[in-house]
């Protein structure tokens, strides 16, 4: 990987009155052009230099390109421009869409890498109440956004299925006046699931995502059960049911089927081509490569399944030609985190994924409800608080209203250390336009929010992986990777025969 944060400019001659905005950087022996509306441009190192200069004429084979991504002064709309940005900020003042709500604390299962406030099977008080949860419904139906998603995780939320039942039934049940599209989704490990809730589920069209972390030993290594039970097979029975059942129920299973979703340990890093050939064999059309968050654990947990940060990127960079390859063959497969990165460099709008945006959606694009109504700015402040500090604890339902939940000091905060445009090194880095910064996990690492951001495993993960895909775009004679990119962006909506608008 060839990609350079900063290129002196000190024997180049630069005239800006002929120049538009932009950042800039070499990517793929090539110079990368970009700006605030998405745009991108390569330019050859020698004619970078001239359009610096200014002396690009206007028949010059890249000049119609660069006039019409606003990198040249001449025929600059500015009013264009600034409606462009806009539409990649339509996320901005919009209200969270992402209410989190954890049923319960209770869980089956001893995963290694877990760092959620999981409590053992007998602790029922660590169900939310059916009090707590309708009250959670009222109040997260009060946010401005047009559209809300309740995320139900845990713990296991299945294990605490009433309440699970009353947020989906009573949320519809309002939504009959508010009008909003309405979704709701359940994060499961599956190792809980019974018939009658799996119908429920999908008679309901709950949109399910479970846990695959691979092949059987991979999977019941990072995700351990009780020895007498087998967590992956566990697994494949029930997407087996759900994806079958969706079918027997007349759903499309292009867009009717379990999600799930992988994180990587030293053992997924020494298999990662079974880990996707396994997705590809189920049909999973994508599969989002996940690393651990590198804080938290025990030293001897670390070494069993920890990796440093320059193994997971080039495990990545494993990853991503892998599946490149497999989509030059007609496999249908893409990448998760890549998805969000292309769908900011390939489509004139941003796809709202609260971890990689700016500003975060830390209470402004996702709040995060715990089994006793305190309210968090995401899942990741519940998980601090577990440990004893609520600094990200934004709230309580019944003492808190909606406004002052979204106007609390914390979640003004965490705006301005996530505001890309503001950051040191981060203003001036050509995938500012692709990036976000998620100041909780600085906050793990370093102790407070703001942090270094160039020393952060974030920064270096994100700058990763849009080099890993700006350098395949540089290198592409015949077209085939930005084709196959834009197919990975094409997104149709679900449609079910049930009243809610999923």
């Amino acid at each position: 990987m060839t990609a350079s944060r900063t290129i002196s400019l000190r024997q180049l001659s630069i005239s800006p009155e002929k120049l538009g905005f932009f950042r800039y950087g070499e990517v793929g022996g090539r110079m990368l052009l970009t700006n605030d509306a998405g745009e991108w441009h390569f330019l050859s190192k020698e004619d970078f230099a001239t359009f610096l200069a200014g002396d690009l004429s206007a028949d010059h084979a890249e000049y119609g390109a660069l006039q019409a991504k606003s990198f040249l002064r001449d025929g600059l709309d500015i009013d264009d421009l600034a409606s462009r940005i806009a539409r990649k900020k339509h996320f901005v003042g919009v209200g969270p869409h992402l209410h989190i709500v954890v049923t319960t604390l209770r869980c089956n299962q001893s995963c290694r890498y877990c760092h959620a406030s999981r409590t053992s099977m007998d602790r029922v008080d660590t169900d939310m109440s059916i009090e707590t949860a309708t009250q959670v419904v009222e109040q997260a139906m009060e946010s401005t956004s047009p559209y809300i998603n309740f995320e139900f995780q845990g713990g296991e939320p299945t294990i605490n299925m009433p309440v699970l039942k009353h947020i989906v039934e009573y949320s519809r049940e309002l939504n009959k006046e508010l009008g909003k599209q309405l979704d709701h989704s359940l994060v499961t490990n599956m190792t809980w699931m019974t018939k009658e809730n799996a119908d429920w589920l999908m008679d309901n069209g709950i949109l399910i995502c479970t846990s695959l972390d691979g092949p059987e030993d991979v999977h019941n290594f990072n995700r351990l059960w009780k020895k007498e039970h087998n967590a992956f097979e566990n697994v494949m029975k029930w997407m087996r049911y759900f994806n079958e059942g969706y079918i027997e129920r007349g759903r499309d299973p292009q867009l009717w089927h379990v999600d799930a979703l992988m994180t990587t340990t030293r053992k997924t890093i020494e298999r990662y081509k079974e880990v996707i050939d396994l997705y590809v064999s189920l049909g999973i059309h994508s599969v989002h490569i996940r690393p651990l968050n590198p804080y938290g654990f025990a030293m001897g947990t670390w070494k069993a399944i920890g990796y440093t940060t320059e193994e997971y990127l080039d495990y990545y960079a494993n990853c991503l030609d892998y599946i490149m390859e497999l989509n030059k063959k007609g496999v249908e497969i893409v990448e998760g985190t890549s998805t969000s990165f292309l769908a900011k460099m390939l489509t004139p709008t941003d796809p709202n994924f609260v971890d990689i945006r700016s500003p975060c959606g830390a209470g402004t694009g996702q709040v995060a409800y715990n089994y006793d109504g305190k309210i968090f700015t995401c899942d990741e402040g519940r998980m601090v608080s577990a440990v004893g500090n609520d600094l990200f604890q934004i709230g309580s339902i019944g003492e808190t209203t909606h406004e002052e939940v979204i106007q609390h000091p914390t979640v003004r905060a965490m705006a301005v250390a996530s505001l890309n445009d503001s950051l040191p090194s981060c203003n001036t880095c050509w995938n500012k336009p692709y990036c976000g910064v998620c100041p909780l996990h600085t906050y793990q690492s370093t102790g407070e929010i703001f942090g270094q951001r160039p020393n952060s495993f974030k920064c270096k993960e994100h700058y990763t992986i849009a080099s890993l895909l700006f350098e395949r775009l540089a290198n592409d004679p015949d077209g085939t990777h930005e084709k196959i990119f834009r197919k990975w962006t094409l997104t149709r909506p679900r449609e079910t025969s049930t009243s809610c608008k999923v």
